[in-house]
């Protein structure tokens, strides 16, 4: 993460959303404005046990002076989200990259339909509030495992009729997508954000009925691409005119940071998208989760961290 894009900000406060949820609000200790963000946008945070993890924002983009995210202490987490409950408190202060957005809305749309699974409701709650105040059209689909175990239903539930409500311990048994999403409009956009068999099933009902404005945000990589590259390849960097080799095995990424390339990344994993690096020529061997499918298809941009190249060359905008 390069130095223009950290902030210094100090935990505000902290609230219980739902059982197992706490929001977080950022303010800069100084009260400076803070840069802008749209719905659909994420920061990541620093914390203090090395750990970056990232997080959606689910406060209002016209609120300049604070960002909030909410945190799910995962039963599986390897660190972040138990940090944060744990030890996190009123009055730190964090390292927090500026936010990004890959899973912008489309705020032209004909119709949305937003479905969130679980902490998926964070980057959802923003949009639905957006569109609300566009007064757009949208239903918004939303699923937990229990009420209680759900963030933010009292202000989803001002929305009236827009919004459904899936729990499964009341449904006794998980949402049929496909049958819920029956019946839209070729103009519809559809957002899901939620853990990775949710969004599955997501996709899969979306090519079902033959929807092509599908947009996903996932928490974590996708076991799906976690493969690692057998064979080596170069890299050209267009800027400097290097040329990198990439050993079977080994990550663009850490091959570039290796050869001294100044490179901002994250996560890791390709989910957070602070890698993002333009493509030239070549094809890239795309693993991340972060790009859509018709994104993917143009390759003018992978993320270096997880994503490696089909043929024996890249050049990347380096």
């Amino acid at each position: 993460m390069s130095a223009s894009q950290s902030l210094t900000m100090r935990v505000q406060a902290m609230r219980f959303e739902a059982r197992g949820v706490v929001s977080i609000e950022l303010r800069d200790p100084s009260g400076a404005t803070l840069p802008e963000f749209s719905p659909g946008a994420h920061i990541d945070l620093h914390l203090a046990n090395g750990l970056v993890r990232s997080y959606s924002l689910c406060g209002a983009p016209e609120a300049r002076d604070r960002y909030t995210v909410g945190v799910l202490q995962d039963r599986n987490s390897r660190g972040g989200s138990r940090f944060v409950h744990e030890q996190l408190r009123v009055g730190s202060t964090l390292t927090v990259a500026a936010p990004r957005n890959h899973f912008a809305l489309n705020e032209d749309a004909a119709h949305t339909v937003l479905v969130a699974g679980g902490i998926g409701v964070t980057p959802i709650v923003c949009m639905a509030r957006r569109l609300a105040e566009l007064g757009r059209a949208f239903t918004l689909l939303y699923c937990a495992r229990s009420r209680e175990e759900a963030a933010f239903v009292d202000t989803l539930s001002a929305y009236g009729d827009a919004v459904r409500f899936h729990f499964d311990d009341e449904q006794g048994a998980p949402p049929d997508l496909q049958a819920m999403l029956a019946g839209q409009g070729a103009g519809t956009h559809f957002y899901c954000c939620g853990p990775g068999p949710m969004l599955n099933a997501f996709e899969a009902a979306c090519a079902a009925h033959g929807y092509a404005n599908v947009h996903i945000e996932r928490f974590a990589a996708d076991p799906a691409t976690e493969a690692v590259q057998e064979g080596e390849y170069s890299v050209t960097l267009q800027r400097t005119g290097a040329n990198v080799r990439v050993p079977s095995g080994k990550s663009l990424l850490d091959a570039l940071l290796e050869a001294g390339v100044a490179m901002e990344y994250s996560c890791r994993e390709g989910v957070c998208g602070s890698c993002e690096t333009a493509v030239l020529d070549g094809c890239p061997d795309h693993r991340d989760s972060v790009l859509s499918n018709s994104e993917r298809a143009a390759n003018n941009t992978m993320m270096v961290c997880v994503s490696g190249c089909k043929g024996q060359r890249l050049v990347l905008d380096l």
